[in-house]
This record gives structure tokens, C-alpha cells and sequence, in this order.
């Protein structure tokens, strides 16, 4: 494998020594190093700094996901989760063959890979040798933040979801899901979907505004949560009340409740989709980036 990077590296200045690389799985001991890395930007990175946040650990779930981690004469010097989905950390895309071996070894099966676009496509390319077929991808996501107060005036509608609410939540979390991949969440197992929007309601993380009918008319999710960045997901407005110039208060509303957690709220949102772009400029997020994410 260490063959078919070399090239790769070879024409880059600042490129590791293909020599000096060595890759595996991450335990307790490699948390510092791995933290250390991603605070290289906070912002791409707080998928992974919130697992951190939330279990202390560079180490293996009990479910076997864990984070694969490249060396450099044992230096980390770049990283990808490897759960359900793949996230690089960091991950120089010259890399990305060793990582996306590690990968394929395991024999894991994974939804999607997202995070940086470099990053994430080059992981792609590499996993399709190995006969992993994309069904999508989407390669221009721009990775947008904002941090100071939203320019929109908040909905106050919106509130942090409530577990009464669960039987009304749960149906929309599952509408804006499909209406986004295209496929039902619940093709795996209704259970493992409900857990997770069971949790975020726990948290606080789950957004709603229910209008006095019952009905969910606007909901979002603070899906990865750190001291510095919350990363908005999961943006939903029930059809009923599309067109009617409601996003942008809400968003606004988000934002007022993201900022109560963290200075930084960001979100990452498809090239094609300009109207929601334009939602959120308008309430004050800019580009900061650009993921990509691949469906399997």
C-alpha cells in the first residue's frame, strides 16, 4: 500500500516520508495526540472533538467504531473516524489509500463519508477500487459559520424539543431524513433511529416549534456539540408551511439558542441548494470551507 502513496507524496515538498508511515487504530493513550490534531480547526473537525467531549476517549467504542490514525515516524498526523460513517480528521488526501485499506480490512459497512471535500473524495476514489460503490455523491458543500448574533429577528416559536413530543418529533426527524438520502432511516432498524432522536431531545440538542394543532412546523438539530462549535444538522420545515418566509426566523432562532452553548454555530449545506444558502447569508452565516459527503 505504502507503494501506492509514495507517488502521491513524492511531488509535495511538505509531504510526510512514505517510509516513516505506519497506521492503525487509535486507543486511550492516543486521545491527547488526536485532540491535539483536531483543534487544528475546531470547526472541520467537531464531529469528532464532540465524541471526545462526550467520552473522553480516543479509544474503541463498544460497538467497534473507532478512529484510524496515520503516523509519521509516530507522529499522528492524520485521522479518520470509522463508525458507521467515515470522517476524516485532518487527513491529508495523499493519504488517503492507507486509510481507506484500514477501512475496507475491517469489514465494516458504512452509510456515507463526510467532512472535508479533499479529503473525503480522495477517500472515495480509493474505497471504490476496493469495491465500495458510491450511490451519491455530493462534492461541493460548502462549510458555513457563524459567530456573533443572527442579522434575522428570532422566532420565538422555536424551543428545545420536549419527550411529550416524542410521537410528533420522531415522524418529522424521519421525513426530513428521507427527504435528504433518500431512503427511510428506519430501513436498519426503527430502534437505533429512535435512540438517537430520543437522545438529542435529552440534551436539549433537539429544536421544535409545534404550532397549537400539534403539527411540527419547523425543526433542527445541534447534531455535534463542543465548548467552541455546535454544527447545526437536520434543518426541516414541514412542506405545509414552505414559501411562506418563515426559515429565516428560525434559523435566526437556532442560532440565539446555539450561541447560548457555544460562540461558533456552523452547518454544512448542499452547492445545489442555493435557496437555503441564501436563508442562511441572510441570517448572517459565511463560507468557511467546503465538505463533501458520499453516500454508499
Amino acid at each position: 500500500m505504502l507503494s501506492r502513496v509514495a507517488p502521491w507524496l513524492a511531488s509535495r515538498r511538505d509531504a510526510p516520508d512514505p517510509a516513516g508511515l505506519s497506521v492503525r487504530t487509535l486507543d486511550a493513550q492516543d486521545t491527547p495526540a488526536l485532540l491535539l490534531l483536531a483543534r487544528q480547526d475546531p470547526v472541520a473537525n467537531v464531529f469528532i472533538l464532540a465524541h471526545l467531549r462526550a467520552t473522553g476517549t480516543a479509544a474503541p467504542t463498544s460497538g467497534g467504531a473507532g478512529v484510524i490514525g496515520v503516523f509519521d515516524d509516530g507522529i499522528l498526523t492524520g485521522a479518520c473516524w470509522a463508525g458507521a460513517n467515515l470522517v476524516p480528521v485532518q487527513l491529508d488526501p495523499a493519504l488517503a489509500p492507507l486509510v481507506a485499506e484500514a477501512a475496507n480490512s475491517s469489514g465494516r459497512r458504512y452509510a456515507s463519508a463526510f467532512g472535508p471535500a479533499a479529503a473525503v473524495l480522495a477517500l472515495n476514489a480509493e474505497l471504490a477500487e476496493l469495491g465500495h460503490r458510491a450511490h451519491e455523491v455530493r462534492a461541493d458543500q460548502p462549510l458555513m459559520i457563524i459567530d456573533g448574533p443572527p442579522l434575522v429577528q428570532p422566532n420565538r416559536g422555536l424551543e428545545p424539543g420536549n419527550l411529550a413530543d416524542f410521537d410528533r418529533i420522531l415522524p418529522a426527524c424521519a421525513a426530513m431524513f428521507e427527504e435528504e438520502v433518500g431512503y427511510s432511516p428506519y430501513l436498519g432498524g426503527r430502534e437505533f433511529y429512535s435512540r438517537r432522536v430520543e437522545g438529542l431531545i435529552r440534551q436539549g440538542h433537539s429544536l421544535v416549534h409545534l404550532n397549537n394543532a400539534g403539527e411540527v412546523v419547523f425543526k433542527a438539530e445541534l447534531g455535534a456539540v463542543t465548548d467552541d462549535v455546535t454544527q447545526v444538522q437536520g434543518v426541516w420545515m414541514n412542506p405545509i408551511f414552505r414559501g411562506q418566509g418563515l426559515s429565516a426566523g428560525y434559523m435566526s432562532a437556532v442560532v440565539e439558542k446555539a450561541r447560548q452553548i457555544a460562540p461558533v454555530t456552523s452547518l454544512y449545506v448542499n452547492g445545489f441548494n442555493t435557496r437555503a444558502r441564501s436563508t442562511y447569508e441572510r441570517v448572517g452565516f459565511r463560507q468557511v470551507g467546503t465538505f463533501a459527503t458520499v453516500l454508499f
